[in-house]
């Protein structure tokens, strides 16, 4: 039994039904997940801004600590320079070995 030309119209049509069925299915489905991955980088930007607020919170507490550690060190801050200086350094390891030595 060979096809008729009529039969071979059938099949084209119900080939392009079904061809046009999935693009449509596909399609739905595209649309299903493209709405879940809004939803999930909703919900990730949203965890994201919760989290650089804290980060930003901590810096500004941070820099408030070296601010204050540096108020709390300019009355030393002399002092400490003095005795980074080379003679100063020399004078101190003298004293350390005349006080070794006399043990």
């Amino acid at each position: 039994m060979t096809p008729t030309d009529a039969d071979l119209g059938w099949i084209g049509i119900w080939l392009l039904v079904v061809g046009a069925a999935a693009i449509v299915i596909e399609m739905a489905l595209a649309g299903i997940w493209s709405v879940r991955i809004t939803r999930k980088s909703r919900t990730l930007s949203e965890r994201l801004a919760v989290e650089q607020a804290r980060l930003r919170a901590d810096v500004e507490r941070l820099r408030a600590a070296l601010t204050e550690t540096a108020v709390l060190w300019q009355p030393y801050g002399r002092l400490l320079g003095w005795l980074q200086h080379p003679l100063a350094i020399a004078l101190i390891q003298s004293l350390v070995r005349r006080r070794a030595a006399a043990r």
